[in-house]
Order: structure tokens, then C-alpha cells, then sequence
């Protein structure tokens, strides 16, 4: 049976190597190799490297030190064409009579003979050095082949049977039945239930990431019923604020953020659409399947009606809003960088498996080659990656928007007035024209007398401002009708392996198809006329894909037991965790796509579990046995999110505003660098600031985080992130005590106390239910009223002086902008002057009250669920 393995992957081998032979130019001549290196190298390195080469820039878009950067061309297209010189861009600009357009621009024109080398290599058929192709690419490993059989997350679904347990009423659902057996087996019990108000708290935050409401807590314990806790779970299941508690689960995954990131920070001012897309997809309980496949696909699926397919193309904003370095000096660095980051983005948030560390050599620890890395490689060449933005060493304004480059979305427009269009478009063809006549010259760089700023500046300024008035006349994505997306690229092909990970060293064309390290039975294959994302995503969604669903149910787990049964959610790989509990896994796995890959369903069956309801009690002989409860003895507390802490203090004063807002903050951004501490940015963080809305809607620009959500650990956006780093630190009480956000609520809150209150008992009562969702002891409250008594008496005693909002000191605001410099990466960061709120209660009595409650807020209570 081995033999047979190998000796099928060793003939999967050499076909696949044999077609993409088959597509690779003939090997050059040894001798016209050699000549190249001696009389055309040289012409090319002393003449044109300065200008188009991978060590300075690509002027015109075009590079002249690699053979497919000639055969591609610039902006301009081709360079070269071999065989004929006569129709070569290359021969065409050394000879241009007009020495203002004869390359090259600097220094000494090539002589005749020179010219002459040029134009008979190019007829010779442009020899140049091989690509050298490792000689192990597209080989059968044998170390593969033993991980494709042994590791246990390549393996088919299991069904395994429900086991037997000693205690059999304990039990309420099989899954209990899994986790019992493995506790009696090691010779442990669970630890007791946990009391009513515990349990609300518990699954209130777990399925809505709000607290209860004393309202429902009250209605909770007053009802004896069997079944007053299953109604409870089914009524958080119906509630749109489900979805945007676990859609932020799955935009955490999906790396959501609405800016570009590092290099050059664009807004991405429609990745909102594709959020609510999320939040929609989550509260309507779309199947795993079905949601996986519309966000690797949505534009090729059938639509009935223009909503649907405006909701079907915006689902492909998974694809598009990954980090982008539009400052890369090449497109084809650029494009195959984003190939990467979108295999790494759909891999591991649907696979669990590092795929991308086969981008430059095959995986070192998974069975993944590099030729399974560039047939996935292939699917998303031949896919656009529709974000509206370009790659541009150093561009500034709205170089690196282009409008054609977004997804077009259908709606009711009224046309633009034709002769505006007509006009405006001939004024901004002129201004460009001026624009690009002055920019960088000496003339223009002359700082004018009167303003002390360079000359150039006003036509930069014209030119830009026209082009504005344009984009919002014209450009559909500017009036509302756009998302950043996905769609199939003009050139449907395979792709070649790019030998070391370098884009442009192209080794042999791999076929599209998908990964090798296990069989999914029945997958259709790429169609040849199409990407080949629709057949991906259903290679990724059958039921017989021994990885898909394993991953959606441990995520799962993981978000209402603390950990997942693979603890390491993100990474399924060899180097990632094996599982505590093996056949739960495959159970809730078969179980999840028998129910129609409802998450839902698998929600509620975990949540009404007996596992999920134990107390969060410790004793020390479960310690010494199973320190992490990797067994689930008892329930892990754990801390709220950012996300949860910051609704958490609006709920408990009472000012949350459970409404979803219309778009995004960010929606109002052009597509033009932000600087993380300029004025848009700090317009963000003020609209953020004031927001009462729920912190799933926040604007989250990368580098822009939120001031309400910075301390506690919020979600990184650059990669999959299945599981967020939990710390402690001292700026999280720091933020608790000083922050004017928390602050403002407590005194919220305090207001709120003393409006409805009748008596301090009560008032303290109502504190506590409003921020720990459960009374006070009578030591509590006696506590509490000796606390706001000594704090009023001590403020009218020593009342604080009024203060008056002051700007942070910080460096003095320039008076005029300034041209930016000639290299953008020395662009002035200087942040703009801020105010900071200043928060104060009106009378003693308020200030006790709101002291009080926020000493509460900043409690480890009010931080943790239990």
C-alpha cells in the first residue's frame, strides 16, 4: 500500500512537472547566454539599471534587469518583443530622434553599435540566464506521505460512538458524555453547577457580549420552570445582538480592518458594507457552508434580485480588505503579496493550516509543497483583487485610488449633467498637464516670496481638487455604490512557481487545483474558463473535507469553554496542539454538518450542556490532576474582550445605544494616506470617542485603534486572529481610573442612582445589578454607603477647583501645511493638538455616587465572567 502511495505521488509529480514544461520556453543557447552576459548586460546595467531595476525604481512602471519586467513592459506595454526589433519599445526609445524622449534621460545616449547589440539580441530572441529550479520542486516526499496517513487532523470524520459513563444521570447532552468518560477515565468529577445568577451573566456576555438586564435577571430566577434556562438561551439566539457578538467573532478571523495598514494607511471607506454583511449572515443563521463559499465566490453565484447580488458581491470584501503595501515600487511584488495574504487569510480561517510558509520552499513541517501553494496561487492571479487601490512608490493625494478598481454595486443613480462631466474632465487633463510640467522641477520646488511655499504647490492643489470634484460627480464608489471586493480577472490562467518566493523569478506554470494533504472525495475540479473560487470553495465546504468543519466547531468550543479542544485554534497543523478530546471533535464536526452547518444549533446544544453550566470552582486534587482543565472540570472564568468591557460600562450607565449607525465614520475618508496621528485620524478616534453605539461598529482603521478599546487586548488586524491575547497590565486600571469614557459613564450612572433611587440601601443595590449583574451582600452595602458618606464629606471639604478643558501639551501646530518632501517615507507625523474631556460632577453628592460607581467598574468582577 505504501509503494502504491508513492508510486501514485511520484507520476502526480511528473505530470504535473511534465505540463508545466510543456508551457516554459525552450532552455536558451549556451552561447547566446554567454553573449548576453558580455555585450548586452553591460549596455543595460551602465544605461538604464539607474532607472528600471529592482535596486532603485521602476520608472514608467517598467524594469530592465529581468527578462519578464522587459516582456511585460511598463505602463506603455512591452519593451521587448523577441524576434522583432522593429515593434521593441526598447529600440524604439534609445533611437528616438527627439532628444528630450531618447532614453536615457541622463547621462550618455548609447552609440550605434550599442544600439545595434540591442536590436540583434532581440532578434536573436532576447536570450537570457535560466531561472535554476530547485531540483527537489514538485518531487515526492516521503515524510509527506507518512504525515498525510498519520497526522490525525488529515484523517476522514470519524463517527465514534457515544461512550458509556459511570454516572449517567450527570449527562445532559452526548457531548457531556464525551467529557465525563475522559474525567472518569483519569479518575475526576466535575465540579458542581453553577448558581442561577451566574449562569445569566455567563451566557448573556458568551452569546450577545452584553451583560443581563436586572429585568432579566429578575424574570430568570423567578421561573422554576424545567426549561427557564433553555428559554433564555433561545430568546439571546433570536436577538440581533447574537450576531453582532458573533460576527465580531468571525471579523476577527476574517482580519477585518478599514484601512490598508503600515507603508501607506488608505481608508478603506466602504469595508463597512462587508461588516454588516457579517452581523446580517450571523443573525440569520446562514449555513457555515453556504457563508464560507459566498465570501470566497459571491460574484459567481446566481442572484434573484439586485439586493441579493449586491449582498453576494459585497460578501467578497473577505478577499480585498487584508493589509496592502501600496508603496511597493513593483505591481507584480504587489500582486503576488496580495495573492499571499489572501491563501494565508482563507487557509487558516477555514483550514486551521499555515499554508503561506510554502510560498518559498515546501512546508517545513506540514505536507504542503510549494506547487500546491502556487496552484492555489493561480486561483487568485486569476482573480481581481478589487480594493481600489494600486501599488506607487511614494504617491501622494489620490495617486493610489483607482475608481475602475472597486466592485460596482447596482442602485438607482441620477446621471451626472454630461456637460459638467465634459468640462470638468478637460479641466483636469489640463491641470494634470501643468501638474506633471512643474512637479519636482527647479522652477517649481522655488519657494514663492509671498507664502514661503514651493510653487508647484497650487497646480498640485488644483489638480487634485478638480479631480475630487470629478470623482464625486462620476465615481459611483463616491455616491455609495461600491464595495471593496472580489471578481474573476481579465486573464484566466495557472500561474508558475516563483522560485524562492521572488515574484519575478518564474520556475514552471503549476495547474490551479487544491491542497494534497488529504483526499476530499468527489471535488470537481477548476474550470478552465473561470478563477477556479467557486470550485475552491466547495473543495473547502464538502462534508467529506476532513479539516472545514473540525475548525468551525472548535472555534466554536473555544468561544464558550475558554480554550479549544485544539487549543491552538488558528493552526491544525503538526506544530499545532493535538486534542483533548479527539472524538468530541468528530462528533460535534458530524453533528455540525448533519444540522446544516448551523452554527446556531451547535451554539445552543453547548450552551444547554451540563458541561457548560459547572461553576468555575477550583479544588486543589483537579489542579494537581489537570491544571489547564484541558478535562473541562470545571467552567474557565474568563476576562471580557475590549469590545465587551467598553458595552459593559455603557449598559451599566444606562447611555448604550443598541441601534446599529448607518455606515462607518471612515465612510467619509477619501482613498488618500492617513497619517495615524493627523487630522482624519484624530476626527476618527473624536467620532469614536462620542459613539454609545455597540463597539462591533466602531471605525477600526489599522493604526487608529479606538481610545475605549486600546488597553484590553483588542484584535490584531493584520492576520487571522482566532484567539485574542489576554494580559494584564498596569495601563488597564490605569485607563479604568483616569479615562474620561469611563469616567463620564460612572458619572452616568451616578445621575441615574440618584434620579431613581428612594434610598441609598437601594441605590447600591441597583449599582451592583447594573455593573456585576447580582446583589449585595449586607456587608457590601454598608461598605458601600461608609464609602460615598467619607467621599462626599471629604469633597465638600475640599471641594476640586473647576477645570477648563486644555489642549495636551505637544508640539506647536505648524502654521501653514507644507509641501511634502521629495522622499513621502519623511512625511511629518507630528500629531495634531488634542483636548482632552474633563469630566466633573456637579455637586458632592454626585461625585460620591459617581466614585462609587466606578469603583465598581473597575473591579475584577465587572472585568470577568465566571
Amino acid at each position: 500500500m505504501r509503494f502504491r502511495c508513492l508510486f501514485l505521488a511520484a507520476s502526480l509529480a511528473t505530470l504535473l512537472l511534465a505540463g508545466a514544461a510543456s508551457s516554459q520556453p525552450p532552455a536558451p543557447d549556451p552561447a547566446k547566454v554567454e553573449h548576453f552576459e558580455k555585450k548586452v548586460r553591460p549596455i543595460l546595467a551602465n544605461h538604464c539599471y539607474g532607472c528600471h531595476s529592482a535596486d532603485t525604481k521602476p520608472a514608467g512602471g517598467l524594469r530592465v534587469d529581468d527578462r519578464n519586467g522587459l516582456l511585460t513592459g511598463g505602463n506603455k506595454g512591452p519593451a521587448v518583443v523577441p524576434g522583432a526589433p522593429e515593434k521593441s519599445a526598447l529600440i524604439a526609445r534609445v533611437t528616438q530622434k527627439n532628444d528630450k524622449g531618447r532614453m536615457p534621460l541622463e547621462g550618455e545616449h548609447l552609440t550605434a553599435e550599442q544600439v545595434d547589440v540591442l536590436r540583434q539580441w532581440i532578434k536573436d530572441g532576447a536570450a537570457w540566464p535560466a531561472v535554476r529550479v530547485p531540483a527537489s520542486l514538485g518531487k515526492p516526499k516521503p515524510e509527506y506521505e507518512k504525515l498525510k496517513k498519520e497526522h490525525w487532523a488529515f484523517r476522514p470524520l470519524a463517527a465514534p460512538a457515544v461512550p458509556a459513563v459511570k454516572d449517567a444521570g450527570w449527562a445532559r447532552d452526548d457531548a457531556d458524555r464525551f467529557i465525563l468518560a475522559a474525567l472518569e477515565a483519569k479518575g475526576l468529577k466535575p465540579v458542581g453547577d453553577a448558581d442561577k445568577v451566574t449562569l445569566l451573566r455567563r451566557v448573556t456576555f458568551d452569546l450577545i457580549g452584553l451583560p443581563p438586564a436586572p429585568a432579566e435577571i429578575d424574570a430568570f430566577l423567578k421561573d422554576e420552570s424545567p426549561d427557564a434556562f433553555a428559554k433564555v438561551v433561545d430568546r439571546l439566539l433570536a436577538s440581533p445582538q447574537f450576531g453582532e457578538r458573533w460576527g465580531r467573532h468571525w471579523l476577527d478571523v476574517a482580519r477585518y480592518g478599514e484601512s490598508t495598514g503600515p507603508s501607506r494607511n488608505i481608508p478603506y471607506p466602504h469595508a463597512w458594507r462587508y461588516r454588516d454583511y457579517v452581523i446580517d449572515s450571523v443573525n440569520a443563521d446562514l449555513p457555515f457552508d453556504r457563508f464560507v463559499t459566498e465570501q470566497l465566490a459571491g460574484d459567481l453565484l446566481p442572484a434573484a434580485t439586485d439586493a441579493e447580488r449586491n449582498r453576494l458581491l459585497t460578501a467578497t470584501g473577505f478577499l480585498a480588505l487584508g493589509v496592502k503595501d501600496v508603496n511597493q515600487r513593483f505591481k507584480v511584488r504587489f500582486v503576488m503579496d496580495n495573492v499571499d495574504e489572501q491563501i494565508d487569510a482563507v487557509t487558516r480561517s477555514v483550514l486551521g493550516l499555515t499554508v503561506s510558509c510554502a510560498r518559498c520552499h515546501d512546508h517545513k513541517f506540514d505536507p504542503v509543497p510549494t506547487t500546491d501553494y502556487y496552484a492555489l496561487a493561480g486561483i487568485f492571479t486569476s482573480t481581481d483583487n478589487a480594493s481600489g487601490l494600486r501599488n506607487l512608490m511614494g504617491g501622494g493625494g489620490l495617486a493610489y485610488y483607482v475608481p475602475a478598481n472597486l466592485v460596482k454595486l447596482t442602485g438607482d443613480l441620477p446621471p451626472a449633467d454630461p456637460e459638467k462631466v465634459a468640462k470638468l474632465t478637460a479641466d483636469v487633463a489640463a491641470a494634470k498637464a501643468k501638474w506633471d510640467a512643474i512637479r519636482g522641477t527647479p522652477e517649481g520646488l522655488k519657494k514663492d516670496p509671498a507664502t514661503g511655499q514651493p510653487t508647484q504647490r497650487p497646480f498640485r492643489l488644483k489638480y487634485e481638487g478638480l479631480q475630487a470634484e470629478l470623482n464625486a460627480l462620476t465615481d459611483p464608489a463616491a455616491r455609495g455604490l461600491a464595495v471593496h471586493g472580489a471578481r474573476e480577472a481579465s486573464v484566466i490562467a495557472d500561474t508558475e512557481v516563483r522560485v524562492r518566493g521572488e515574484a519575478e523569478k518564474l520556475g514552471p506554470v503549476v495547474p490551479r487545483g487544491f491542497l494534497t494533504a488529504f483526499d476530499v472525495p468527489g471535488a470537481a475540479k477548476v474550470n478552465p474558463k473561470q478563477s477556479g473560487r467557486l470550485e475552491l470553495a466547495r473543495w473547502l465546504t464538502s462534508p467529506k473535507n476532513p479539516l472545514t468543519a473540525r475548525v468551525a466547531v472548535n472555534r466554536v468550543w473555544q468561544h464558550l469553554f475558554g480554550t479549544g479542544i485544539v487549543n491552538t485554534v488558528d493552526n491544525f497543523g503538526v506544530t499545532g496542539g493535538a486534542p483533548s478530546h479527539p472524538e468530541l471533535l468528530d462528533h460535534l464536526a458530524n453533528r455540525f454538518v448533519a444540522d446544516g452547518w448551523s452554527t446556531k444549533k451547535l451554539v445552543r446544544s453547548l450552551v444547554l450542556s451540563r458541561a457548560y453550566r459547572l461553576s468555575s470552582e477550583a479544588t486543589e486534587a483537579h489542579r494537581t490532576a489537570d491544571p489547564d482543565n484541558r478535562l473541562v472540570w470545571r467552567h474557565a472564568p474568563r476576562r471580557l474582550s475590549a469590545e465587551e468591557v467598553r458595552d459593559a460600562v455603557l449598559a451599566a450607565a444606562g447611555t448604550l445605544d443598541s441601534k446599529r449607525p448607518e455606515g462607518s465614520p471612515a465612510s467619509a475618508l477619501k482613498m488618500i494616506e492617513m497619517r495615524d496621528n493627523g487630522p482624519e485620524a484624530n476626527t476618527i478616534r473624536e467620532r469614536a470617542d462620542g459613539a454609545t453605539y455597540r463597539s462591533v461598529y466602531l471605525p477600526l482603521l489599522r493604526g487608529v485603534t479606538p481610545h475605549a478599546l486600546e488597553a484590553f487586548d483588542p484584535v490584531d488586524q493584520t492576520l487571522v486572529s482566532g484567539a485574542r491575547d489576554v494580559t494584564t497590565v498596569p495601563a488597564q486600571a490605569l485607563f479604568l481610573l483616569n479615562s474620561p469614557f469611563v469616567r463620564k459613564q460612572a458619572l452616568q450612572l451616578a445621575e441615574r442612582l440618584l434620579k431613581n433611587g428612594t434610598s441609598d440601601d437601594e441605590r447600591v443595590r441597583a449599582a451592583y445589578r447594573r455593573t456585576l449583574g447580582r446583589d449585595p451582600t449586607a456587608r457590601e452595602i454598608d461598605r458601600a454607603k461608609s464609602f460615598v458618606g467619607e467621599y462626599e464629606s471629604a469633597y465638600r471639604a475640599n471641594p476640586p477647583k473647576v477645570v477648563k478643558p486644555a489642549p495636551k501639551k505637544g508640539p506647536a501646530p505648524k502654521k501653514g501645511p507644507e509641501e511634502p518632501p521629495l522622499d513621502p517615507d519623511q512625511v511629518d507625523q507630528t500629531g495634531e493638538a488634542v483636548t482632552e474631556a474633563v469630566v466633573q460632577a456637579k455637586d458632592a453628592r454626585s461625585a460620591a455616587w459617581m466614585a462609587f460607581a466606578q469603583a465598581l467598574i473597575g473591579s475584577a468582577e465587572f472585568r470577568y465572567v465566571k
